[in-house]
């Protein structure tokens, strides 16, 4: 929501690790067919794509398993961020980053933003979005950094608890703030 108000709102050019991850597992890919030789034929959908449900059953009941899956994934991802970084001839340019800290790329970014929310909302919404159990979703909730230390690292936290326009309004006074600093020209 936040990076896509930035877009919206600032024109600013996003890029999100999510998507080249996705990217990274497309059917063909080296990595996919990494994943498959991996995981056999049955960790793929019908149409041939890998099934991101069933890989997130094993590789959040298995952390080795998801320490070889990053490891495919992650310098994928990491090189083609920096590609759009070294093209992208904008002064400003959004890095979305779930897992930034976790895969040690804070040296990619120049300040960091975190979106935080109470635990419970944190659940709730991780369950709703990708329409998992409650388990599952507190499984990926354990896998990565805790919120407190994400907050603690931040130089600046939006506070996603409200609405959509009291979050629009902190990332309006956050931007601002930026620009004034000049860390936005």
């Amino acid at each position: 929501m936040v990076a896509a108000y930035l877009q919206q709102r600032y024109g600013l050019p996003i890029v999100d690790a999510d998507l080249l991850a996705r990217q990274a597992v497309a059917i063909g890919t080296p990595i996919y067919q990494a994943i498959v030789k991996r995981y056999g034929g049955e960790i793929c959908r019908r149409d041939g794509a890998i099934d991101r449900p069933r890989l997130g059953e094993i590789i959040f009941a298995q952390p080795q398993e998801r320490q070889w899956l990053e490891a495919q994934i992650h310098p994928w991802v990491i090189a083609a961020m920096e590609r759009v970084i070294d093209t992208c001839h904008q002064p400003l340019i959004v890095l979305v980053i779930p897992l930034l800290f976790e895969a040690h790329l804070e040296g990619l970014v120049d300040r960091i933003w975190v979106v935080a929310t109470t635990p419970e909302q944190q659940l709730a919404r991780l369950q709703q979005r990708d329409r998992l159990s409650r388990h599952a979703a507190a499984q990926r909730i354990v896998s990565q950094l805790p919120l407190e230390e994400k907050i603690r690292r931040a130089d600046t936290v939006l506070w996603n608890t409200g609405s959509l326009e009291e979050l629009y309004r902190q990332v309006d006074q956050a931007f601002s703030l930026l620009n004034r600093n000049g860390e936005g020209s």
